[in-house]
């Protein structure tokens, strides 16, 4: 009980010194954290990335501070990192962070996205456990909250992985009936354990104290389903606002922090560390831990002494893949139908390519044809049905990351804003997951305007360290994957259903986002920018006003990564004494910056209709005559 109540003591303190934080869970949940890692937690401070280490997300990343008092406790962190919380630059940020403090396995904040996270790791630990003979096997743990569980991804996520019977994934519900408004049953008021029951879960309902939480967790890993523990707790619990929503977000007064540690035995000192309890807490983790450590590494080392498991395993990890262009002859296709081919042709290189559709893999093209499908009678299969759930594959896709593969998910263009926040984390933890997106404009025709997503392409830019790549044809969505997989960091693949002839792009040239693709003499009267489909267009508007002006084509298939060129390239390719054009089938945000006036901009800037393609492509002015008149009226 010292230990816990020290875990409180030192949450608080921290709380305190930033003046910023979450008393309220930070006190509910330090018993919960306490009894996962003192009892099954298998991590080890000495080797933080252990392929084979349990996992935890905490989904509820407002309680950071009780879980970096834990990981402090268990070696990760020191106590001048609990002292330093929410200090610019600090391993203990305000929610947990991947890659900043050790310990942590993923950045979470917004709530519901690590749940869906966890569900990807558990997937990737079924598949690889498959995959090397057992050699994985470790358990996935989230620690949730009311906020998540309001959320909808968490549900979408949950059917998946009942669907699945991820029996290695084990999720803890810090269930105090206080959100931050006020009382739970303001807004939410279903019973949360019938609703996983129904999912296809192992649920129970406990009282929050250590013996009971332990039961629960072995019970759990006898269940042979996913499992769900709510755990009864009482929001700030000591403080004299327990029970609450008032405990949720600010930090307590002095009085109630007196008054608070005189509860919890603990002395009015502030970081007081009760070294007994710190070396006890310690040496339960490292003496659990040092059989099966131990134990596994021996194991790897007898796997590898087969060779051909050595290649393997030196393969998956090392992620070197590399793609040529082996396609001598190309027909006119839609660039869907190219990634299809490349797609295929990649997942036969490599078993680090890991994913699938919104139940749209026969639109998006996306299904790995020599690989199985990944069920619960076979996790050694590499294509996932998501079903319709764009919100749990993005987060799961992240998860899938964390775990070491190279992931896609796939659904059409217009449904992008579903995964915003899963790309948004994706982003900021710089994982190396593939978006692919379809459909990508105006071209949808008779499906109308909701699924005619001219506002898409602009969002995903806007997004820092996500690279968008909207390819030409089948070359340029080779330079692409090429580009992917060389820089193995959050991508987005736009693709178009419209047929495109092959127009002799670059493959090798995507890599730098753009570069002049036609070109009939070294003066011209103008330059032409333009993305995907309408590269082909620009190309025939030149080739057709030859003799009247000298036209350049620029094929910019990303502009991010053209941006990240030395201003010498951007300027060869793009001079700035041009008179510049940047025609593309999206809205012009973003796009203002390579033209010196919003005339210059032949883009779409309205919805669509319901109609054949052509006809809805007259009626936003965005046929090939009509654009080419633009072209010649600013000419």
């Amino acid at each position: 009980m010292n230990t816990i109540n020290n875990v409180k003591s030192l949450a608080i303190d921290m709380i305190d010194e930033a003046q910023s934080g979450h008393p309220g869970a930070a006190l509910s949940t330090a018993t919960i954290l306490y009894t996962l890692y003192a009892n099954h937690m298998h991590v080890n401070p000495k080797d933080t990335l252990w392929i084979n280490r349990d996992r935890f997300v905490l989904s509820a990343g407002h309680a950071s501070a009780s879980l970096y008092v834990i990981l402090y406790m268990a070696g990760f962190l020191t106590l001048k990192d609990l002292k330093e919380f929410r200090c610019i630059n600090s391993t203990t940020p305000g929610h947990p962070e991947y890659k900043i403090t050790p310990g942590v396995d993923m950045t979470t904040g917004p709530l519901g996205q690590g749940f869906a996270a966890a569900v990807g790791m558990a997937i990737a630990e079924k598949h690889l456990k498959q995959k090397f003979d057992g050699l994985i096997d470790y358990y996935t743990y989230a620690l949730v909250s009311d906020g998540d569980l309001m959320e909808g991804i968490s549900y979408e996520a949950a059917s998946l992985a009942g669907h699945l019977k991820l029996d290695n994934l084990i999720v803890l519900y810090d269930s105090n009936d206080v959100s931050l408004d006020g009382k739970l049953d303001l807004a939410f008021s279903e019973d949360v354990c019938q609703r996983f029951d129904a999912a296809g879960w192992y649920t129970c309902i406990v009282k929050n104290n250590t013996h009971e939480i332990n039961r629960a967790i072995l019970r759990a890993k006898k269940s042979g389903l996913p499992s769900f523990i709510e755990v009864k707790t009482t929001i700030g619990e000591g403080s004299i606002l327990e029970g609450t929503s008032a405990v949720h977000g600010k930090p307590l007064t002095k009085e109630d922090i007196i008054q608070l540690k005189q509860k919890l035995g603990m002395p009015n000192e502030k970081f007081f560390v009760d070294e007994e309890a710190l070396l006890t807490f310690k040496d339960q983790i490292m003496t659990r831990l040092k059989e099966k450590y131990i134990k596994w590494q021996d194991d790897y080392n007898n796997y590898l002494l087969n060779l051909k498991n050595k290649e393997e395993v030196n393969d998956f990890y090392n992620k070197i893949i590399r793609v040529q262009n082996n396609y001598v002859e190309k027909d006119a296709e839609t660039t869907i139908d190219s990634n299809e081919k490349i797609l295929n042709c990649l997942a036969n290189k490599t078993d680090l390519l890991f994913g699938g559709s919104c139940d749209l893999a026969s639109s998006t093209k996306t299904y790995i044809k020599d690989k199985e499908i990944f069920s619960k009678e076979n996790y050694a299969g590499s294509n996932i049905f998501f079903g319709v759930r764009e919100h749990a594959m993005g987060g799961i896709l992240n998860g899938l990351a964390l775990s070491g593969f190279l992931p896609f998910g796939s659904t059409f263009l217009a449904f992008a804003d579903y995964l915003k926040p899963a790309i948004r984390i994706s982003a900021l933890e710089n994982l190396p997951v593939t978006y692919i997106f379809t459909h990508d404009s105006v071209n949808g025709g008779k499906d109308g305007p909701t699924h005619q997503p001219f506002d898409q392409i602009p969002m995903l830019r806007s997004i820092p360290n996500l690279t968008v790549y909207r390819p030409a044809d089948f070359d340029e969505v080779l330079g692409a994957w090429n580009a992917i997989l060389a820089y193995q960091k959050p991508s987005a693949l736009i693709l178009s259903k419209q047929i495109t002839k092959n127009i002799n792009t670059s493959y090798s040239n995507v890599i730098n986002g753009a570069y002049v693709v036609y070109d009939e003499s070294d003066k011209f009267d103008a330059v032409l920018v333009a993305t995907g489909s309408e590269v082909a267009t620009c190309i025939n508007i030149a080739k057709s006003l030859r003799g009247q002006y000298n036209l350049r084509v620029v094929s910019m298939p990303s502009v991010e990564l053209f941006l990240k060129k030395p201003k010498k390239y951007q300027y060869e390719i793009i001079p700035p004494y041009a008179k510049t054009i940047f025609v593309e089938a999206s809205n012009q945000m973003g796009l203002r910056q390579f033209v010196k006036h919003d005339k210059y901009l032949i883009t779409i800037n309205s919805f669509g209709c319901s109609g054949a393609k052509e006809d809805v492509l007259d009626k936003l002015d965005f046929t090939e005559e009509k654009i080419k008149e633009k072209i010649r009226n600013l000419l």
